[in-house]
């Protein structure tokens, strides 16, 4: 179905308040601002050195009405739109925009048998549209929160071609690093039970994670665990924007005299809660060879 690699080629914050949203996430990554409006359809870009690298809009009304909450969104990019949503539907998958042509290209919204949000895209207009990930202000790292890991890796494979990766030692034996074609581009692991809703989190990457992780709070988001030592210079954090949007940041830091968690070093770890939202876990191991985000 799919021929090309289908790796994340744009990412999409749907917010019930565009301009804080601009604000904060201009301070928090570094990001500039491009208008990307037309008569028709209010669009914003976030930009790296006048790279567009991510879209900002406001959540639907008929999104909000049926109880959607602000979000980003992640698109894979693919050849055949329409095919892949058919193959996506035969698989148990739910589509909640179908194939449309769009300002950023052909598009179409779903969901995976477990519910979680991802999009797809052909002839992607901003952006990279062959998807190579990192760089400071992109994003670096792509981890699905899982109902059953097993199986979302199996429907993955079958719909996108995305294959096993190098595996990691780790007390939680669900989770695996997955790889569209040459590139590690992320992990997939079983949340707790008590998490209402399988999701997509994406790791933005910054210079300075504690400088970051500053601006979160003082833009009035939310830092819901971390920072976490991930190798020996590398650290994560996970976020809550001021709209109630989930992320998470990835960089160095300058001040690691002593710990934030004593729990999770020096062992890799990530714990996420939002709201009544919450994941935990432990993942210990090496760095994984290869081209990866990380």
């Amino acid at each position: 179905m799919v021929k090309q690699s289908a790796v994340f080629v744009w990412y999409e914050l749907l917010t019930t308040d565009v301009s804080a949203a601009q604000s904060f996430y201009g301070e928090v990554v570094g990001w500039d601002m491009q208008d990307a409006s037309t008569p028709e359809f209010a669009y914003r870009l976030f930009s790296v050195g006048g790279t567009p690298v991510a879209g900002l809009m406001e959540l639907p009304l008929d999104g909000r009405k049926k109880g959607a909450t602000p979000r980003w969104v992640g698109y894979v990019a693919v050849e055949d739109v329409d095919g892949v949503v058919d193959q996506l539907e035969r698989l148990g998958g739910k589509v909640y925009v179908r194939p449309t042509d769009s300002n950023i290209g052909r598009l179409a919204v779903v969901a995976d048998p477990q519910t979680a949000t991802l999009a797809f895209v052909k002839g992607l207009k901003y952006g990279d549209p062959h998807g190579e990930p990192g760089g400071l202000g992109r994003v670096c790292w792509h981890e699905l929160f899982a109902a059953d890991a097993k199986a979302a890796f199996e429907f993955y494979g079958r719909l996108l071609g995305w294959q096993e990766s190098e595996s990691m030692t780790t007390p939680i034996e669900s989770y695996q690093l997955f790889a569209a074609g040459e590139w590690t581009i992320g992990g997939m692991f079983n949340k707790i039970v008590s998490a209402p809703v399988p999701f997509w989190l994406y790791y933005f990457q910054v210079a300075d994670l504690d400088l970051a992780m500053g601006r979160v709070r003082a833009g009035g988001g939310h830092i819901t665990r971390g920072p976490i030592e991930l190798w020996s210079d590398i650290w994560i954090a996970h976020c809550i924007d001021s709209q109630g949007a989930v992320f998470a940041l990835q960089g160095k830091r300058k001040k690691t005299t002593q710990p934030d968690d004593p729990k999770t070093v020096p062992q890799i770890g990530w714990s996420a809660k939002w709201g009544d939202i919450s994941s935990r876990g432990r993942l210990l191991g090496t760095k994984p060879k290869g081209k990866s985000a990380r």
